[in-house]
């Protein structure tokens, strides 16, 4: 799941450097809507899956518009802002279940073979999504949006349509954090806003992408293996308030002696030593 998670907020987050807080709106907007698919009209998520990463795609395509006119730290915290406004409103929204939440059946099978559904309906999509990834760095779309990064007002006087690239990565990262939502929400059973706007879970695909590297394919994906295996470890025999510092901890360090992360940091390192 973080894989597919890093690897979309990397299209805008990575390539363009448009960091986003609000990325989990997206991903939460897909969790209620294959949930209210299933608890109100009993669709199998595994078929409204998609039309989640849809939803997320329209209300990134709303308040895109406005949104990504805005820079650095105006941006930032202006789509931290976004999920913080949806999560009140799904805590107040009676259809979606308000501050009780929703719960609805899950599959018919046993615990194990459950986990197992699911893991490889994620394996699937985290594979997919990574494929996505990989090919728009390596297409024209992605060369626009690292000309963005660098310097977007040059962009723009070298003929690149900026504001279009950008509402194109950010429409595309919404879709696809849609869409593994809306596998998540059901494998959960239940969903709440505070569980599925979890600021922690943000800052957790924040981090895993600066770990590993932004700007490529291959940084967020060693991000996102490499910390999820470290925050199981820490969870399970030290705590999770522990692994809430360690990782503030961690960010520090990685800003600091590899801003651009782990990945490019290594490969500078072996190119130093061939040399």
């Amino acid at each position: 799941m973080y894989v597919a998670l890093t690897e979309s907020w990397n299209l805008l987050g990575g390539y363009a450097g448009y960091v986003s807080l609000g990325h989990i709106a997206f991903f939460a907007t897909g969790a209620y809507t294959t949930a209210v698919c299933m608890s109100r009209y009993g669709i199998s998520p595994f078929a409204t899956f998609l039309l989640g990463g849809v939803f997320a795609g329209i209300l990134a395509a709303l308040v895109g518009f406005p949104v990504l006119r805005l820079r650095g730290a105006y941006f930032t915290i202006s789509s931290l802002l976004l999920a913080v406004v949806m999560q009140l409103a799904f805590l107040n929204w009676e259809f979606v279940g308000s501050s009780t939440g929703l719960w609805y059946k899950p599959v018919p099978v046993s615990i194990v073979a459950n986990r197992t559904i699911f893991y490889e309906a994620m394996l699937l999509l985290a594979i997919a999504v990574t494929l996505v990834a990989r090919r728009v760095e390596r297409s024209r779309f992605g060369m626009g949006l690292a000309a963005i990064r660098e310097d977007e007002d040059v962009a723009k006087t070298m003929g690149i349509n900026t504001p279009w690239l950008k509402m194109k990565a950010f429409i595309l990262g919404a879709f696809l954090a849609g869409a593994v939502g809306g596998i998540y929400g059901y494998y959960m059973s239940y969903v709440h806003p505070d569980i599925t706007f979890s600021m922690n879970a943000s800052l957790l695909i924040l981090l895993m992408a600066f770990f590993g590297g932004c700007g490529t394919w291959s940084g967020p994906l060693l991000g996102a293996v490499a910390l999820s295996l470290v925050n199981q470890l820490i969870v399970t025999f030290i705590g999770a308030e522990i692994s809430r510092i360690f990782y503030g901890l961690l960010l520090v360090v990685v800003i600091i002696f590899m801003p651009d992360g782990v990945l490019p940091y290594m490969r500078g390192l072996l190119a130093a030593k061939d040399a």
